[in-house]
């Protein structure tokens, strides 16, 4: 296995482990301690290795970036629309 692999599979894990905060957030259909500061920044280093694992010729590992990145921006968009509903 390369590191490449390796790498690509802890984000792709990262990201359908996510998808179990999304499923929750609908069910609940609110929010509670909850911060939406530790999903901004994830998302933000998200975005960046999207640029930065292509420059490191790492197919895999962007392939998991983009997964995680996908599903990290549904989130937050699900977090801002239920914070805001909620006022």
């Amino acid at each position: 296995m390369t590191n490449d692999l390796i790498n690509g599979s802890f984000e792709l894990l990262s990201g359908l482990l996510t998808i179990l905060n999304i499923v929750k957030l609908i069910k609940d259909k609110q929010l509670k301690g909850i911060s939406y500061i530790p999903i901004v920044f994830f998302t933000m280093w998200g975005i960046w290795n999207l640029y930065y694992y292509p420059s490191l010729n790492q197919i895999y590992s962007f392939i998991g970036g983009m997964i995680i990145t996908i599903v990290n921006l549904v989130w937050l968009m699900l977090l801002i629309y239920y914070k805001w509903k909620k006022i």
